[in-house]
């Protein structure tokens, strides 16, 4: 019994010690933390799952560019629906979003390769799926050339971002084992054709960023605030905003000293839904409240990132749809 609570103690001690080092090192990040003075915010924009919310999708892309008059862009290439069959490609969604974007005058990334934004994450063609490793990968660099060569000139990209999260493993479908030396080959395939800018992304609470600051120009973090664990259930990572900053220190200066700066290519800005299946927006709000909204922003705002782009510009249009607009008032916010 006396064992038990000297253990106790301990462990009391220790929280107490951990909650005091994460105070002290907030107050010293922000005490001596150059922070921008202006945050350019951006959205990634998915047709499929604008799609899968029952959206006309080119309606609510020209909407958001008008409305929300968004000028910082993340668009798809999916591969699936790009070559639909072997060396048969339709470009047409994608020549879509970037010529509208051209227009009203919104710098683009676009992400190359198998894994992209939105689930399955590993966007696959039906006729691939069939292929040997090795086979498949090498239709995936005949893929990523093709994109390339066909939008190298076009005015609206400024960056090419190298598959999707590539070395984060268990989660998606049709993915495969996550292979540093094929993410190689394709860095060095699209900086031999193109000299835009590189980006690579990682998850910013499950990745250790190394290979992906290393492979790119700049390197592109996810940041999730509330998710959904099977054996937990719905859960908040512990961290304050400084672990990103600290951490993206720590990779770029140690091991990737040519990598020129970190964005948030992925701040939450929806719910993170359980099992991926649809639910009624009433319990969606329950789940991701306008509070959260704001809160994940402000948060975001103290990790000192200067460039953001938001997950969820096709919910926020969804709910607004369906009788909830506050998260599409709160984006307005942000990009007015």
């Amino acid at each position: 019994m006396v064992r038990i609570k000297s253990f106790l103690k301990i462990l009391v001690i220790v929280f107490f010690f951990l909650i005091l080092l994460i105070f002290l090192g907030e107050f010293i990040f922000n005490s001596i933390y150059q922070f921008p003075q202006k945050i350019e915010y951006g959205v990634t924009f998915s047709p499929r799952y604008a799609g899968y919310l029952k959206l006309d999708w080119q309606k609510i892309y020209i909407q958001m560019l008008n409305d929300l008059k968004v000028k910082h862009l993340r668009i798809p290439s999916y591969w699936d629906i790009l070559e639909p069959n072997p060396g048969q490609y339709d470009f047409s969604e994608t020549d879509f979003m970037l010529d509208e974007a051209e227009k009203k005058g919104a710098r683009v990334i676009m992400v190359l390769g198998e894994r992209q934004p939105r689930w399955p994450e590993c966007h696959v063609s039906e006729w691939a799926k069939r292929l040997k490793l090795q086979d498949r990968q090498q239709k995936i660099l005949e893929f990523v050339q093709k994109t390339v060569e066909r939008y190298k000139d076009h005015p609206a990209i400024w960056a090419w971002q190298i598959e999707n999260e590539p070395l984060l493993r268990g989660f998606g479908e049709n993915c495969g084992i996550p292979d540093k030396i094929f993410l190689k080959k394709e860095a060095i395939l699209v900086r031999s054709l193109s000299d835009k800018t590189i980006i690579m992304t990682d998850s910013g609470e499950l990745g250790f960023w190394i290979t992906p600051a290393e492979f790119s120009d700049v390197f592109g973090t996810t940041l999730y605030r509330k998710v959904h664990d099977r054996f937990f259930g719905y859960i908040i990572y512990p961290l304050p905003p400084y672990f990103y900053s600290l951490k993206s220190s720590l990779v770029r200066n140690i091991f990737a000293r040519s990598n020129k700066k970190t964005i948030i290519v992925e701040l939450q800005a929806e719910p993170w839904l359980a099992s991926g299946a649809f639910i009624s927006p009433e319990e969606q709000t329950r789940i991701f409240t306008p509070e959260n909204f704001r809160d994940y922003v402000n948060f975001a705002k103290k990790t000192g990132f200067d460039e953001q782009y938001l997950w969820g510009v096709e919910w926020w249009y969804f709910m607004a749809q369906q009788g909830y607009p506050e998260y599409l008032e709160s984006a307005r916010v942000l990009f007015k």
